[in-house]
């Protein structure tokens, strides 16, 4: 009999519908299945691909409504805030993917040095085969489509495994991708848990592309540095927000509200720990702990903050807020864990929480949770060194009315991506590289390289094969002496052509003469 897995409504913990699982005994048949279908799919022209991209954007602008309250059920998030951060920047990537694929996988003309005269360089793009994907539950829409739609849009079959926790938005986009009229096999959706995600991984896929846990990805990474598997590893996050006392204070504020509580703070670039110059500390907490008052929490189409999505992580936030307050930090809007009621659904009230220990897990874990630790600083050297002083490095803002006080911090912190007076955003720009440093991750996507990265490059370097024998070739007798003086004309202090081309003249002669 096959085993079935529960979807449930985590802001009233009804059950949706069950769904399927995949028995780890069909890893095999997905993989052959995969590789049979690349062998179509890889050779489909650019233009075959777009028709399809195309018709997947369309069938999501009509499906808005769906799609969007199909991933608030699934996730506890409000419907407004599913509509703009998951479906939004999945039709901007596919926009993207349209307007950039024929260039992204055009042979690329690349310069050939002047020692290599006669021949031409260049670089090609090939897809890499079987691409797996492990996908998180907090945007399982976005986190899941773009990667998706990157790896297809280079000529790659997929195996997407989504979270068990939100098991009907892989449903969802099956059939989305469905309804555009994809090849049926070209994406495999394999549904189950921790086992079939090990299973899943050591079916030696050709790339590997992980959102999740670091524990998680720190398990991937040993499998696929065993088998030599390219990947990419999207993890978590701990982001600072620095603002000095010369800051826009007002937005300042309302950044730090929807960066710390959107999603619940359950996003990996949600801000978790906020540094404020002392002189607007006491001006910034008060506000801040004002507005996240004004907050409305719940299910309805005016809510701000919808529920938590995973049970467990409810235990995570709370033990991280248990922990601050018995080491005398201060609850200035919220509830302590004792009061949270989580009967009827997985909400957590939003909190501002001030004297938290630095070295303490509120201030150095990842909480991911609706939870704003803030402390204060003296020094721009102190905000640096505050906001460094943590395992992970994915995102960060900066805050100053001073563009150049502001860049110069942004330009110290160690972090994959950096704001300016503003908090988050910077993953819905398709243009720019995401990614982290230290335990947030390896690789980047999105950028010019969001789909190259699933293609193999192959330098390929064109010779018009005129000449039998070139001037590094055997035989090497008395060119010792000549390819001394092109390197010393040529690599010297001052380059000195004359001596150069002499020297270049001659092997190429002696090299004409030879044959």
């Amino acid at each position: 009999m096959t085993a079935r897995m529960s979807a449930t409504n985590p802001a009233t913990l009804e059950r949706l519908q069950e769904v399927e699982e995949t028995p780890v005994a069909a890893v095999a048949d997905l993989y052959r299945t995969a590789r049979t279908e690349f062998a179509q799919w890889s050779k489909t022209s650019v233009e075959e691909r777009l028709i399809r991209f195309k018709k997947l954007r369309l069938h999501l602008v009509q499906n808005l409504d769906a799609v969007s309250q199909q991933i608030s059920d699934s996730t506890g998030k409000p419907q407004v805030e599913a509509l703009t951060t998951e479906v939004l920047p999945v039709l901007e990537a596919i926009s993207h993917v349209e307007k950039s694929l024929a260039d992204s996988l055009r042979p690329q003309k690349v310069r050939t040095p002047l020692l290599l005269k006669g021949k031409a360089s260049f670089v090609e793009y090939h897809p890499r085969g079987v691409v797996l994907i492990i996908a998180p539950w907090n945007f399982p829409f976005q986190l899941t489509v773009i990667p998706v739609l990157n790896a297809l849009a280079a000529g790659n079959t997929v195996i997407l495994k989504p979270s068990e926790i939100t098991p009907l938005i892989g449903t969802v986009i099956e059939s989305v991708f469905a309804a555009a009229e994809f090849p049926q096999h070209v994406l495999q959706v394999a549904h189950g848990g921790r086992e079939l995600g090990s299973s899943l991984v050591e079916g030696h896929p050709d790339y590997i592309f992980f959102t999740g846990s670091v524990q998680t990805g720190q398990s991937i990474a040993a499998v696929a540095a065993r088998e030599l598997i390219p990947t990419t590893l999207e993890l978590g996050g701990k982001d600072p927000m620095i603002v000095f006392a010369d800051a826009p204070l007002e937005r300042a504020v309302e950044a730090a509200l929807w960066g710390g509580f959107m999603n619940s703070g359950q996003v990996c670039m949600s801000v978790e720990r906020i540094y404020v110059e002392r002189a607007a500390y006491e001006r910034f907490v008060e506000t801040l702990s004002a507005r996240t008052q004004q907050l409305v929490q719940g299910r309805g189409p005016d809510a701000d903050i919808g529920s938590m999505t995973s049970r467990s992580q409810v235990e995570v936030v709370s033990r991280h807020v248990r922990d601050a307050l018995e080491h005398h930090a201060q609850l200035e809007t919220g509830q302590s864990p004792d009061a949270w009621n989580l009967e009827n659904g997985y909400f957590i009230p939003p909190m501002v929480v001030t004297g938290a220990r630095a070295d303490g897990p509120l201030l150095q874990d990842e909480t991911f949770g609706p939870v704003l630790p803030i402390l204060p600083f003296d020094t721009e050297e102190e905000a640096i060194c505050l906001a460094n002083d943590c395992l992970y490095g994915l995102s960060a803002s900066v805050w100053s009315k001073n563009l150049g006080k502001a860049r110069r911090v942004a330009s110290q912190l160690v972090t994959g991506n950096v704001l300016i007076n503003d908090v988050v955003i910077t993953i819905v720009n398709q243009h720019l590289p995401f990614g982290g440093e230290k335990s947030s991750g390896l690789g980047r996507s999105h950028g010019a390289d969001g789909i190259r990265m699933f293609c193999r490059q192959t330098a390929v370097m064109v010779d018009r094969g005129v000449n039998l024998r070139e001037p590094t070739w055997f035989p090497y007798q008395g060119k010792y002496v000549l390819f001394r003086q092109l390197i010393r004309s040529y690599y010297g202090e001052r380059r000195n052509w004359f001596a150069f081309l002499q020297a270049y003249r001659q092997l190429t002669k002696r090299s004409r003469d030879e044959a």
